[in-house]
């Protein structure tokens, strides 16, 4: 029989034992880039800045090249505490808040990185707030590349595009209705997927970033690209609210401070990549093809067809009219 003295030290040491174990912070990032990329290198400074900053045994830990599953994955995996965050792009970010499809699932609306950056700088500070609301903490945007469609066979035109099996994005299940109700056959799937797909032949066609292509050798089974700057893929590294309440208030202006520059990083370098992605994969075989003025009328008249299908449904209809109107005042500051 214990005696209370014993007691109380067991008690004692268990206690001592819980509070060790709270002590050990811990912060999992998920994220599909893949391993020693510029994004995962960013993922990794900020990393250390945390942990140096948050001080005592704290872990910090990345999962890079989809190692969590999909972007939607990653995202319930951040709601039940497996992660405590991920860099996303679009796909995953508005499983979170829809609104900010706006940056990336309207194509051909941003003519050049200038328009895309404007817009996210005014749209920024209430977007922020919707994400915070939905118990999520903006640390850093970025973007990584525009896209552009790879594919089997040359293809200049849309039309040319409707004989092939194009990838979709698994859990994107309104934007795959909009491409059946125009004549494409999209094939959902994860990202993982996407290269042993194409090398079998389950699908033709990627809507790809340059950089990605390179990095995953897809180009190698899609050897011809459309230079057409569809859309841009706009992303941000997002942490739970619980994680960051977590945080000292040291480590969070360290964090904030990290996340700012990273995300200044992510931007410069990642457009920057992208044309010596095209030029390296160029060097070993790949086709630009360039759609002709008339080739490109027709892809404008595509997205004139997509944006009443867009607008309400892959994107709300109020922040589809402000990314409008926040374009034309540029263009017209411009002129």
């Amino acid at each position: 029989m214990k005696t209370p003295g014993k007691l109380a030290a067991l008690l004692l040491a268990s206690l001592l034992a819980l509070s060790a174990l709270a002590a050990d912070k811990q912060l999992r990032i998920g994220t599909l880039a893949p391993k020693n990329s510029l994004y995962h290198r960013q993922l990794m400074e900020l990393g250390e800045a945390w942990r140096t900053a948050q001080g005592g045994p704290a872990k910090y830990l990345v999962y890079p090249d989809g190692s969590q599953g999909g972007e939607t994955d990653m995202v319930r995996r951040m709601r039940i505490g497996q992660l405590q965050g991920g860099l996303l792009s679009v796909v995953g970010l508005r499983e979170i808040e829809p609104s900010i499809a706006a940056l990336q699932n309207m194509p051909l609306m941003f003519r050049n990185w200038e328009e895309v950056d404007y817009v996210r700088e005014k749209m920024r500070p209430a977007m922020e707030k919707k994400f915070l609301d939905q118990g999520f903490v903006v640390l850093a945007w970025g973007d990584a590349g525009w896209v552009r469609f790879f594919s089997k066979k040359p293809a200049f035109r849309p039309d040319d595009y409707k004989a092939m099996k194009f990838f979709a994005w698994g859990g994107e299940v309104e934007q795959q209705e909009i491409m059946k109700r125009l004549g494409y056959t999209p094939v959902p799937l994860e990202t993982g997927d996407i290269l042993p797909s194409i090398q079998t032949g389950m699908i033709d066609a990627v809507p790809s970033t340059p950089y990605f292509a390179l990095a995953t050798q897809i180009y190698n089974s899609a050897p011809n690209m459309l230079d057409l700057n569809w859309a841009p893929i706009v992303g941000a590294l997002v942490i739970t609210r619980k994680a960051w309440d977590e945080m000292t208030p040291e480590a969070q202006a360290v964090v904030r401070e990290a996340g700012a520059k990273a995300g200044a990083q992510i931007r410069s370098k990642a457009r920057q990549e992208v044309d010596e992605a095209v030029e390296a994969m160029k060097k070993r075989g790949l086709a630009v093809n360039q759609p002709n003025a008339r080739q490109m009328q027709e892809w404008n008249d595509l997205a004139d067809k997509l944006y009443p299908q867009i607008r309400g449904k892959l994107v709300p209809a109020a922040t589809f009219d402000e990314v409008v109107g926040h374009l034309k005042a540029f263009r017209a500051g411009k002129k």
